[in-house]
């Protein structure tokens, strides 16, 4: 029986631990490559020509990854997040889980579909989404504290997540699907890639029922918590106001 070499999964503690240290990203992949490169016996010169040929493979991908965030950057500076604000909280009735609830069916229906790129962090939760969210919150709560306003945030931005994550498993094109049609085809196992993809729906419908139901949950915590500011904040008026009203009885 062959033993099977797991020194190469170095590499992999290597780009967790630069990560977890705050590296520079390029240089932790960087060593992670030739860590890995050496565990698995392969010659220097040989580790050296397959970093060079994935540069060259990937060396328009920094074009295509910074060009959108220059576009967004420039909408931005322009008033982007403003508007968007100021859209939003003209909507009667909207809340922030509602808002988040749309967008998470939206984004799930799309990427069922394909449009992966339609949303995303850079190009739609960090210029729009997360704004429209966090004005929603303080139109309702104006002294929203950092904490519950840095939540909102990162609920705009799971909800992203989860959208993408469950709704491109229904795209018959997915890498995943095929994936899964080739291994179990090598298998003696023939499937239909549209019979896989069919069968991520009811998983997808699954993840937005459970997502949606987090989001209400989020909008009756934000009323909880306004609710009991409030209040803190009347007890504390009485509280300054009961003195003053004393002492001008004593005079």
């Amino acid at each position: 029986m062959d033993l099977v070499n797991l020194w190469p999964l170095l590499g992999i503690g290597v780009v967790m631990l630069g990560f977890l240290l705050k590296f520079n990203p390029v240089l932790v992949v960087l060593v992670a490559g030739i860590i890995t490169g050496l565990a698995a016996l392969m010659p220097i010169r040989e580790i050296l020509a397959q970093l060079g040929e994935g540069f060259l493979k990937t060396r328009t991908l920094p074009v295509i990854l910074l060009l959108p965030l220059a576009v967004i950057g420039l909408a931005e500076r322009h008033g982007l997040k403003q508007q968007a604000q100021n859209f939003i909280k003209n909507l009667k009735g909207a809340t922030v889980g509602r808002l988040l609830t749309v967008y998470l069916a939206a984004r799930e229906s799309t990427a069922a579909l394909g449009l992966t790129s339609l949303g995303g962090h850079p190009q739609m939760v960090r210029p729009l989404l997360a704004p429209m969210a966090e004005a929603l919150a303080e139109q309702r709560w104006p002294s929203i504290p950092e904490r519950i306003r840095e939540k909102v945030k990162a609920m705009a931005a799971a909800t992203d997540n989860i959208g993408l994550f469950f709704g491109e498993d229904i795209f018959v094109a997915f890498g995943a699907i095929v994936l899964m049609h080739t291994f179990l085809r090598e298998s003696g196992i023939e499937t239909n890639p549209l019979h896989i993809a069919l069968w991520g729906i009811p998983t997808a419908l699954c993840a937005f029922a459970i997502h949606a139901y987090r989001l209400r949950q989020m909008d009756q915590m934000l009323r909880r918590l306004q609710a009991q500011a409030a209040s803190v904040e009347v007890n504390s008026t009485t509280s300054a106001a009961s003195p003053a009203t004393k002492s001008g009885d004593q005079a």
